[in-house]
């Protein structure tokens, strides 16, 4: 497959990059600020030998130009685009009656514009083809999540738009599906999580010992969603979450 992962250089979507390529597909990920960050995923692939091609740009989501450029970009480099896997994605929280509009915007722009502009420009090359699949991840946090009403919100609408793109384009060979993650060690949650959540996940997740999600889990879901094996799954909001689907 020939891939384009957002937010590829950390976290969730590094390591959807690094199996993907391991499987043999062709990737271009994109980062927003750590150039370091996406040459160390470049050179894990190198050390690891895998079998797909990768090549990474810089892209800010926010921008509805930058992205058209970069889409452009990665077709060149990948000769199309069969997959869409949008996961760029930020946090700003706070309690609502103290968010800034900045902090409103940024969250919204990045989850929830930046996907659908991403969707907007894969489109075309995806309806010709007949062929195409866009993975969307989500979150715990679209339900509603305390302290996170820009981030609940772009969820939810990211939800909302995964069932409408499905919906209008499911005919022409395209699915579109999202996955929503539970308690995953990355840096975002190392960073923004308080450790009154970590503590409520150990203590509820229905897992062994309460344990986080690993990430091979989800990259094997976004796996199997891309594959002619998952072609009648289409609109669906598919939870990871080891049997926790709500918080505080």
């Amino acid at each position: 497959m020939k891939m384009l992962v957002t937010g590829g250089s950390r976290g969730i979507g590094a390591n959807i990059v690094v199996d993907g390529a391991k499987r043999g597909h062709d990737i271009v990920f994109t980062y927003v600020s750590d150039e370091n960050a996406a040459r160390d995923v470049i050179r894990l692939i190198d050390d690891i030998q895998a079998e797909g091609t990768v090549d990474y740009l810089r892209l800010d989501v926010r921008d509805s130009t930058a992205v058209a450029e970069v889409v452009e970009q990665a077709t060149d480099l990948l000769g199309g685009i069969e997959v869409l896997v949008n996961n760029a994605g930020i946090t700003r929280d706070g309690p609502a009656i103290a968010m800034t509009d900045e902090d409103w915007r940024d969250v919204i722009d990045t989850n929830l514009s930046g996907t659908f502009y991403l969707c907007r420009a894969v489109l075309p090359q995806m309806i010709d083809a007949g062929f195409g699949r866009i993975v969307n991840v989500s979150s715990l946090g679209h339900v509603g999540s305390s302290g996170q009403a820009n981030y609940s919100a772009s969820k939810a609408g990211m939800n909302g738009l995964t069932r409408t793109l499905a919906k209008e384009y499911g005919r022409k060979g395209i699915t579109v599906n999202a996955v929503v993650p539970g308690f995953f060690e990355t840096d975002m949650t190392r960073e923004s999580l308080p450790q009154e959540l970590r503590d409520f996940w150990g203590n509820y997740c229905p897992m062994p010992e309460g344990r986080p999600g690993r990430l091979s889990e989800l990259s094997a879901l976004v796996e199997y969603l891309i594959s002619p094996e998952a072609a009648f799954i289409n609109g669906q909001t598919i939870h990871a979450t080891g049997g926790l689907d709500w918080g505080p």
